[in-house]
């Protein structure tokens, strides 16, 4: 029989955060596999966990993931820890994870911290549907049409960013999305923790005279319907009827429909419409 891969989170700073579970097994698995093997090391070493260590890490991750794969399929249980927090989740464990999964190789899941989670929790902004982006991508035009894509976004955002990069990120934040609630989230389940509720404008003022110092999560507010249809509305506004239906009918809507959809739109009837374009 085939061994087992475990996701196995670890502690985001605080390291009374880590599992019963996991530390089990840690203990009890044949191998465990490393984002780091120097930093994960103080880790084991806290916990007098003497199991063999290897590194997985960004820069073999494929090549590492078929050499797991083969031990794995020879019966040896490998646990997959991160740096810190959950693995899988904006790091190479999601790539071992789907050559496994399409190996046929069991994967399971030991539950525990995720920067993101907390960060949101702790935010204050609504919580029921978010959107998760991690670090924004280095790539400039890929950072931009994602930078795009946010203008419109109604779900919560939450964003990783280091200390070196923080102050360029709000301002392009502020410049592509406007004013915004944010809340900097700093050094999360650490000593010197931090949630600031704040908005953007007034964060990017601050870290303009001070200088950003740990890890940060940003948890930024999405738009509000309201504030779609408001923008909506005052898209119409400067249409004229005629642009109006054409926006629609250009997009192969059939005319009756159209007329009912700029009806909609500038909150009058459809006979109003229908009049005007006579």
């Amino acid at each position: 029989m085939s061994g087992k891969l475990y996701l196995c989170a670890t502690p985001i700073g605080n390291l009374e955060d880590i599992t019963f579970r996991v530390l089990r097994t840690l203990k009890e698995v044949d191998l465990i596999a490393a984002e780091d093997t120097r930093n994960s090391i103080k880790l084991l070493n806290h916990f007098e966990i003497k199991t063999p260590m290897t590194s997985y890490h960004e820069y073999n991750k494929i090549e590492k993931a078929y050499q797991l794969v083969d031990k794995l399929r020879e019966g040896k249980n490998i646990a997959l820890i991160t740096d810190a927090g959950t693995p899988g989740i904006s790091d190479p464990g999601e790539e071992l994870v789907r050559i496994c999964q399409e190996e046929g190789i069991e994967v399971t899941s030991l539950p525990g911290p995720a920067a993101c989670i907390t960060a949101l929790t702790m935010s204050g902004l609504p919580t029921r549907r978010f959107a998760f982006e991690a670090f924004l991508p280095r790539d400039k035009k890929e950072r931009a049409a994602v930078l795009k894509e946010l203008v419109n976004e109604t779900r919560t955002m939450v964003i990783y960013e280091s200390p070196h990069h923080l102050l360029k990120t709000l301002e392009e934040l502020y410049e592509v999305l406007g004013e915004r609630k944010i809340t900097i989230c700093r050094e999360l389940t650490k000593r010197y923790e931090e949630a600031t509720p704040t908005t953007l404008s007034e964060c990017l003022k601050f870290y303009q005279e001070n200088e950003p110092r740990g890890e940060y999560v940003l948890v930024l507010e999405g738009k509000t319907f309201e504030q779609l249809e408001e923008e909506s509305r005052k898209a119409w506004e400067n249409m004229t009827l005629e642009e109006h239906m054409a926006f629609y009918e250009g997009q192969g809507i059939p005319r009756k429909e159209a007329m009912k959809a700029v009806a909609k739109d500038r909150g009058i009837s459809k006979r109003e419409v229908y009049q005007a374009l006579l």
